[in-house]
């Protein structure tokens, strides 16, 4: 919530503390969890299928490479990762367009909001007042963002387990642990521009005047009016959410994938 706010602030003092207090003051503590259905609900879409993805085209390319004779490598990972990220996003774009709206709903003016009452209501609305279309609003930075994400955050997640196995004795945990959070900070710094000109576009009604025509728009208005490091302003705060994220949901898969394999 906090980070979809200060990438929607034009306001250069929108930090995480300034943003905190304005979400309190405004409303109560559980307003830092609206839209909470649809961040459970993106996951749910959007999370496993490019992890499934993933998983599935890195055990494709391993078996290619053995067959060839050729080491799988960095470039196989982050192809992966690029082919994975892109297909889950588009996959899953509506889900992040019924998150960005339930998450900036509070920026509107009362009169204005659309209180909507979960993820699936807003979808719902969404399509009822602005077209199905509408649920793919901003899926060029969307799939764009996912591929960076998932270069930075699978392909550096894959390539720094086999570093630490190759280099050092720790055990596959440790192994593990130790990968997920160098994927962390390469995933937020890769995909960080582009979650936040997502952000920007998704978060513009049909019937509302729109302030950015598109993805190239939007980078091109951004950098003009509030300064190009503007793209990364926030980034302690993408940081807290995509890191623990990262650590957790990779922790996860790489025991799963070990325990379906027997």
């Amino acid at each position: 919530m906090i980070k979809t706010r200060i990438q929607l602030s034009p306001s250069s003092g929108a930090t995480p503390i300034a943003v905190a207090r304005n979400v309190l003051a405004n409303g109560s503590f559980l307003d830092f969890y609206t839209g909470l259905s649809a961040a459970l609900l993106r996951q749910l879409v959007y999370g496993t299928s490019r992890l499934g993805f993933f998983f599935t085209f890195e055990e494709k390319l391993k078996a290619r490479a053995a067959r060839n004779g050729t080491v799988y490598g960095f470039k196989e990972r982050a192809a992966a990762g690029l082919a994975a990220g892109g297909l889950g996003a588009t996959i899953g774009n509506p889900t992040e367009v019924a998150l960005i709206r339930m998450q900036s709903d509070g920026l509107l003016p009362a009169a204005q909001r659309a209180n909507h009452k979960s993820a699936f209501h807003a979808l719902g609305s969404i399509v009822r007042n602005e077209g199905v279309r509408a649920l793919w609003s901003g899926a060029y930075p969307t799939v764009i963002r996912a591929m960076a994400l998932n270069v930075g955050q699978l392909g550096f997640f894959s390539e720094s387990k086999h570093q630490i196995a190759k280099h050092t004795s720790a055990g596959p945990q440790v192994q593990t642990v130790a990968a997920s959070f160098v994927a962390g900070f390469f995933a937020s710094a890769f995909s960080l521009p582009f979650d936040f000109v997502k952000s920007r576009l998704q978060s513009q009604r049909k019937g509302a005047e729109a302030r950015y025509a598109g993805m190239a728009d939007c980078f091109v208005k951004v950098a003009r009016e509030e300064g190009l490091g503007r793209l990364y302003r926030g980034f302690g705060t993408y940081f807290m959410r995509v890191a623990p994220h990262t650590v957790i949901a990779l922790i996860v898969a790489d025991n799963l994938n070990k325990w379906v394999k027997g």
